[in-house]
């Protein structure tokens, strides 16, 4: 039986405006399990950034409860904003359509970046060797390993977004949110990424949230959800 990682009730999101209140999330109901590759698409406006954003604690929701099973049961927004901050960087991995990689640091530097943050820099030598031998067995893993001491800049688009996956896998997290990861990748590169995140699912059973617009990479999940509205059905739905 598979282990619940994440549950969401009644999720609703709304803000205020100059002309009044715009809810975005309309009370959603989600599901998911350890070692699914899941696929949220719908148009764009219809809410799936937010609703990932919130999932991965990036945002506060206005009301309902959204509980991981990690360690335990865990509302994380129950918590202080420095401990939800140590509760992402511990549990959830990111992924977005753009890499946001830092350009004046190397490749190596960039994935090792969250234990940089989370230490606020200051990491001893002895240590800091022992962070660079972890990211380059991920690049390796990815492909990219020989590009471990290039800078951003001079990589492909498809390389920086390995590169971004691997900085997203870099802390072990139990589920990664991808946004939109495919967006700037022409097919190969993108065939080429869901293929990475199958691997990486099946050898870690590490759980992928993935929201996109791209239909040969949703299909190709094993479950689907479409956002209509700020509502979320389970399937393909329809606009």
């Amino acid at each position: 039986m598979k282990k619940e990682i994440l549950t969401v009730k009644n999720l609703r999101k709304s803000y205020s405006t100059k002309a009044g209140t715009l809810e975005v999330l309309k009370g959603i109901d989600f599901s998911a399990y350890e070692g699914e590759i899941l696929a949220v698409t719908g148009a764009s406006g219809a809410g799936k950034s937010t609703f990932l954003h919130i999932i991965g604690t990036l945002e506060k929701p206005t009301s309902g409860d959204v509980i991981y099973g990690f360690e335990g049961s865990i509302n994380p927004f129950v918590l202080s904003d420095n401990e939800i901050s140590n509760f992402r960087n511990k549990h959830i991995g990111f992924v977005f359509q753009f890499h946001y990689l830092l350009p004046e640091f190397n490749v190596l530097e960039n994935v090792i970046m969250p234990e940089l943050i989370a230490n606020r820099g200051s990491i001893k030598r002895k240590n800091r060797d022992k962070l660079y031998e972890k990211a380059k067995e991920i690049l390796k893993k990815l492909g990219v390993h020989e590009r471990a001491f290039h800078r951003p800049g001079e990589l492909s688009g498809g390389e920086q977004q390995r590169v971004a996956v691997a900085r997203a896998l870099f802390k072990n997290p139990s589920v990664v949110l991808a946004d939109e990861p495919t967006g700037n990748l022409d097919s190969r590169a993108a065939q080429e990424l869901f293929e990475l995140f199958q691997r990486i699912n099946e050898e870690d059973k590490t759980t992928f949230i993935i929201v996109t617009h791209n239909e040969m990479l949703a299909k190709k999940c094993a479950q689907r959800f479409t956002m209509i509205d700020g509502v979320l059905f389970e399937g393909e739905g329809s606009f």
